[in-house]
């Protein structure tokens, strides 16, 4: 097996052809569990063919190559061409330094403020390439980027405690208090790279030069298996980087994997170490947890975990509480839904997944600010913007998908209106199409008239004339509370303010 870094007579360890140098790392994370040494897999024992590759992801690895260095497909890559599933990504592995791998193509930028790396730019694919690494380091999917998210502003997002830092170096620190790495740019060899990684099914290597499987973890085990478990000991590896938590759940609601008992067993005692996470990482997080597919599994698996407690506290307490139990049934059949769009290829947006799971939180608001069958349209504002500050804290919503749920959910008061020609004006409202499938849920768990939805379903058809004369011929409707909560029912209806005087006084002639 070849070694790609050597150590120096001065106790710093040299790497790749540039010979660069730095201090010779210390493991914050050493595995509790010897794995046997690396076995090399040849290309005729695997199944893994370049044909299956992204052609720009091999243009990567051959052209790193070309110039001396060591380049590996890593990671899910890997681990889904064994099991015959088309990667979503191809990430590359290597000892070039990232400024070498910016200097070999032109097509490349450099991001990330945790951990530095490289994407090279193939028209709308972008294939991310990362430097061997010393340290226990998350990987690729974990690391913050350049805060684009942040940048564009969350609503009322507080600023993020600080928190007690060591650093043993000016490239890696990491939290003192919960053993959380904060950034870690010190770079490594293959043999150190794969401790930083997460999961053994994940630490797989494709070499391009002779296309064979480098298994440092008896990884291929697991991925025949169908089994996730953590590289190490569990709980230092979720103290250093809790997301790993949401992860293996991820994993094993996507690939229907089990989770070891030891990577298992951790989870629920540590669950609360998610709300030290950037809240706006952990809402990339919820985005590949609930809109890829899988959203009914994984809700079910944050559940058993004691892990969804910490992402959407509010909505988890509602959902304990008799009134809105149903909240529940209602996230459920939107996930169902949403797997089902997902399947069939049709679109899916985070401004209906987050009406969904904050609907409980809202509604509990809600009547906590009212009493009485018919709700103020200003109190259901009052509590959606209510719910939304609280639950920046957690899971950061931008307002491109916050202010638009907002609108959705202030749109639901209004299918009870269907008497007069301007219960029309909802149909043409921009938010009209997912405050309508929003109805349809709420009729589907049983907490919104059918008949109701079935109205809303069927004028949608009718032509101009026909709709006008329906709802003019129609009485007005009482207000029709949701259960214990209003949100459901109309408005009140504004008395109109005389004109020529204050007061109420008349006009004088």
């Amino acid at each position: 097996m070849v070694i790609f870094g050597r150590l120096h007579l001065s106790g710093r360890v040299v790497y790749g052809p540039n010979f660069r140098t730095q201090a010779e790392p210390h493991f914050l994370n050493q595995p509790s569990t010897q794995f046997p040494p690396c076995v090399v897999i040849p290309r005729s024992e695997h199944s893994i063919s370049r044909a299956a590759i992204s052609p720009n992801a091999l243009k990567v690895l051959y052209r790193l190559k070309e110039a001396g260095y060591q380049a590996f497909l890593v990671g899910g890559a890997v681990r889904d061409l064994l099991l015959g599933i088309t990667p979503k990504d191809f990430d590359v592995a290597t000892n070039a330094l990232p400024d070498d791998v910016r200097r070999i193509f032109r097509n490349c930028r450099l991001i990330g403020r945790r951990f530095r790396l490289a994407h090279v730019h193939f028209g709308q694919e972008i294939i991310e390439v990362a430097t061997f690494r010393a340290a226990a380091a998350p990987e690729r999917e974990d690391a913050e980027d350049d805060g684009d998210e942040d940048a564009e502003g969350a609503i009322a997002s507080p600023a993020a405690p600080s928190a007690p830092m060591y650093e043993d170096s000016t490239h890696r620190a990491f939290d003192n208090t919960t053993g959380r790495i904060l950034r870690d740019n010190i770079y490594g060899t293959i043999e150190e790279d794969v401790w930083r990684r997460d999961f053994a099914a994940n630490g797989l290597y494709y070499n391009i030069e002779d296309f064979s499987i480098w298994d440092f973890v008896d990884g291929v085990s697991d991925v025949k298996a169908r089994r996730l478990k953590l590289i190490g000991d569990p709980e230092t590896r979720y103290r250093e980087d809790p997301v790993r938590m949401l992860r293996a759940v991820r994993f094993a609601a996507k690939l229907d994997f089990s989770i070891e008992e030891k990577t298992e067993r951790p989870i629920q005692g540590l669950a609360s170490l998610l709300e030290g996470v950037p809240p706006a990482r952990l809402f990339d997080e919820c985005l590949k947890l609930f809109l890829s597919g899988y959203g009914l599994k994984s809700f079910r698996l944050l559940q058993k975990y004691g892990l969804f407690d910490h992402l959407f506290p509010m909505s988890a307490a509602a959902m304990r509480l008799p009134p809105y139990a149903y909240a529940q049934e209602m996230l459920e059949l939107g996930l169902t839904n949403t797997d089902e769009r997902i399947a069939a290829d049709k679109p899916v947006t985070p401004t209906f997944l987050f009406a969904v799971l904050l609907w409980g939180a809202v509604l509990r608001e809600l009547n906590e600010r009212q009493a009485g069958p018919a709700p103020d349209l200003g109190l259901l504002m009052q509590a959606c913007d209510s719910v939304l500050k609280a639950q920046q804290s957690r899971v950061a919503i931008p307002r491109r998908f916050g202010i638009p749920m907002r609108e959705l959910l202030m749109l639901q008061p209004r299918f009870n209106r269907r008497s007069g020609v301007k219960s029309l004006s909802l149909l043409q409202h921009p938010r009209f199409r997912a405050a309508y499938d929003f109805l349809l849920l709420r009729a589907q768990a049983g907490v919104a008239d059918p008949e109701l939805a079935q109205w809303w379903t069927d004028v949608q058809l009718l032509p101009h004339d026909e709709r006008v004369a329906l709802v003019q011929a129609r009485p007005a409707e009482a207000a029709q509370p949701e259960g214990d909560a209003s949100a459901a029912a109309p408005a009140r209806r504004r008395r109109r303010r005389r004109r020529g005087g204050g007061g109420g006084a008349g006009r004088s002639t």
